[in-house]
């Protein structure tokens, strides 16, 4: 399960980058896959994904890596074994491009008063470090000022400086740091690093306007004293984006009634956090390989083992089951984002979506099933199919259709959804989250549920069920012990002033943050914000990504008015909304 956060705190400061020059990963051949035999020996049903795509040898099946590359391939011979027809006009891999990091250029300089730092030694830019050159005097400043959300856009003394600014922690987010030191109109940002120096390889977040850099030993004092005394300086940074392929993994279960008759989605990503960095919530295991068996190991399991269930059932459903396994969820959404954009059926004629995201943990608690607002019949399709199972499971329904996980993608295109889930725990986004410690019984007992569920809207005994269409449900809901699980981006100092968009999470060509949706009653729903708007300006502050969104956000109060620009069919619109306490 991804998590949506404002302010994403990166280990190292594992840096990110977008620039001028992007640089596309070459085609990745077929991978040397570790064999799943030896791997999964002696473990059995739905276990046996868990054991193999949660080894260590698949290193955390990061986004667009060869690792996630060979957790697809296990994943397409589990379909094909089961006699599910690939998704793809022959084909089981929907592949689309992501962002993978960043790589340093050949143009890059740091001079003080006519001096240079050697890089690498001294200093190195930061991954998401604009291409740009900046000359001006340096200037000391501490991250607290900086972060000052009052601080005027583009006032004195900032102004055509170059910021310098000491880090106590390695792992302080300084791309919130840099952005405002942007706005605050300084020419570049260099950080004094505690100690060592980042790579640039892993960072994904978007480039800022300015060059930014960090230097680190007797190169940091002497930029401390340079910045007291205001020398000089030049400071210019190439960083250039990187550029891979990841996949969905598409299978389908044909329906009786044709290729014409509508489809049910049942769905799982299947990638995790490779070797931490952002999103971990182990900041010191940077480099530690971090398993993800229940996220979301244990809704890949699930979903092949409903798969199975509704394969080798003699009752065929009416309806067609499309089966998919997505990838870059835990960046966010990407994977399920791409495939309501680029859909592999037509997206009119998807009745519903089932997603199963942490589900390895039932044991002795209830499962949270999240979606059942979106329809009214969803309750009672759930109890009914929670009776016929042999093991019916207590579960709480919750009526949100919108969450961190991939159903919110479909909820967003107007479909009904479920998300299935037995909730957070203190492995959760850390390396300890492995097999050993998922229950095995609950992943039959959920795979029985969903087949069951899935099979009444495919219509495999009787009648397909109907599902009536509830828009715009819910609001922030506790039930996750993760309070940081929310769909809109927030501050991470507490909950923060409340709008109620939902962003979509997936990359955007252009400038600005497109919305999937709003919540129903909500400050933005009342100011007049619809699905589809892309929001470019917030309070007067310029929105081009989702971070500096994130950053304007945080700067307002609960009760402020402000002032909103979205671009509605190619014009701007400017409505006022009145943001309200989270």
């Amino acid at each position: 399960m991804t998590r949506f956060r404002s302010r994403i705190v990166l280990p190292r400061i594992a840096l990110v980058a977008a620039t001028a020059v992007p640089h596309v990963l070459p085609a990745q051949t077929a991978a040397s896959c570790p064999a799943a035999g030896p791997i999964v020996a002696g473990v059995q049903g739905a276990l046996r994904h868990v054991r193999y795509l949660a080894d260590d040898a698949l290193e955390g099946r990061e986004v667009a890596s060869a690792a996630e590359r060979c957790a697809a391939a296990y994943i397409e011979a589990e379909f094909a074994a089961l006699g599910l027809a690939p998704g793809l006009e022959g084909a089981w891999e929907q592949t689309f491009r992501v962002r993978v990091g960043a790589e340093r250029g050949t143009h890059n300089l740091l001079s003080v008063a006519g001096t240079p730092y050697p890089i690498d030694e001294a200093w190195v830019p930061l991954g998401f470090s604009g291409t740009d050159m900046a000359e001006g005097a340096l200037i000391a400043r501490d991250r607290g000022t900086i972060e000052d959300p009052h601080a005027p856009a583009g006032a004195a003394p900032l102004t055509g400086r170059i910021v310098v600014i000491p880090i106590e922690r390695a792992d302080v987010d300084v791309h919130y740091t840099a952005a405002m030191a942007a706005r605050q109109g300084a020419a570049g940002v260099i950080f004094r690093m505690p100690a060592g120096l980042p790579d640039v390889a892993s960072e994904r977040r978007p480039a800022l306007p300015l060059p930014v850099a960090a230097v680190t030993g007797s190169a940091s004092a002497a930029l401390a004293e340079a910045a007291t005394a205001e020398r000089p300086a030049e400071l210019m940074t190439q960083v250039d984006a990187r550029f891979g392929d990841a996949r969905n993994v598409v299978g389908v279960l044909p329906g009786t009634g044709g290729p014409t008759a509508p489809w049910v989605v049942v769905g799982a990503h299947y990638d995790h956090l490779g070797r931490g960095g952002q999103g971990s919530l182990a900041p010191d295991a940077w480099g530690q390989i971090h398993n993800g068996a229940d996220d979301n190991a244990s809704g890949t399991a699930v979903l092949i083992e409903v798969a199975r269930r509704m394969a080798a059932d003699p009752a065929r459903p009416t309806y067609n089951v499309l089966f998919l396994a997505f990838s870059g969820e835990e960046r966010g959404l990407w994977g399920s984002g791409h495939w309501v954009k680029e859909p592999t059926v037509p997206l009119e004629d998807v009745v519903a979506m089932i997603n199963m995201d942490m589900v390895g943990r039932l044991e002795t608690g209830s499962l949270t099933i999240f979606g059942a607002g979106t329809a009214p019949q969803w309750r009672e399709i759930l109890e009914r199919s929670n009776a016929r199972i042999e093991h019916p499971i207590g579960f709480l329904p919750a009526p949100d259709g919108y969450g961190p996980s991939d159903h919110s993608s479909f909820y967003g295109e107007d479909i009904p959804v479920l998300h299935f889930f037995t909730n957070t725990h203190e492995d959760y986004h850390r390396p300890s989250d492995d097999w050993e410690r998922i229950d095995g019984p609950g992943l039959e007992r959920i795979a029985d549920l969903v087949a069951g569920v899935a099979g009444e809207l495919a219509g495999v005994r009787g009648a397909p069920a109907e599902l009536t269409l509830v828009s715009g449900v819910g609001k922030p809901t506790a039930v996750a012990s993760n309070p940081e699980a929310s769909e809109e981006p927030q501050a991470s100092r507490g909950y923060g002033p409340y709008l109620g968009s939902i962003p979509d999470m997936t990359p955007f060509e252009g400038t600005g943050v497109r919305l999937t949706g709003v919540r129903e009653g909500s400050p933005a729903e009342k100011a007049g914000i619809q699905k589809g708007d892309v929001i470019v300006e917030f309070g007067g502050r310029e929105v081009t990504d989702l971070y500096t969104y994130t950053y304007a956000l945080q700067d307002f109060q609960p009760g402020d008015a402000v002032d909103i620009v979205v671009l509605r069919d190619g014009q701007r619109v400017t409505v006022k909304a009145v943001l309200e306490r989270r």
